[in-house]
């Protein structure tokens, strides 16, 4: 009785030969660690190439959420959170009640104009 199996099974499309250990060619790379401020350690991983300016300084460590710096006994300082502001709050911002009072009364009147001419 022969079986007629899939000789594949289980393997990766475009896998190569089975054991097959490389898998192309392999960049050379460098790691750089980040501590965030409860003492937590994340790598990131860089090209080797890489000019020191173009490594970020600073991350967002991925499972705290805080920021993470490269220097052990320094960690980056929590940034103080912005309280939300409305749009409203930031138009405020933007604007003078003067100018506020001349853009409403502008609007007042081109409204009052459409009215009147239907």
């Amino acid at each position: 009785m022969a079986t007629g199996g899939n000789a594949i099974r289980g393997t990766r499309v475009g896998s190569g030969p089975m054991g097959e250990q490389d898998h192309g060619y392999h960049a050379d790379r460098i790691a750089v660690s980040y501590w965030d401020g409860l003492g937590n350690e994340t790598v990131r991983y860089f090209a080797a190439g890489l000019p020191e300016e173009e490594i970020p300084d600073t991350i967002d460590h991925p499972h705290t959420g805080l920021p993470a710096g490269r220097d052990r006994q320094n960690p980056p300082a929590l940034a103080k959170a912005e309280p939300y502001k409305t749009h409203l709050a930031y138009v405020k911002e933007r604007r003078t009640d003067e100018e506020a009072e001349q853009l409403l009364e502008d609007a007042l009147t081109q409204l009052r104009e459409r009215r009147g001419q239907r």
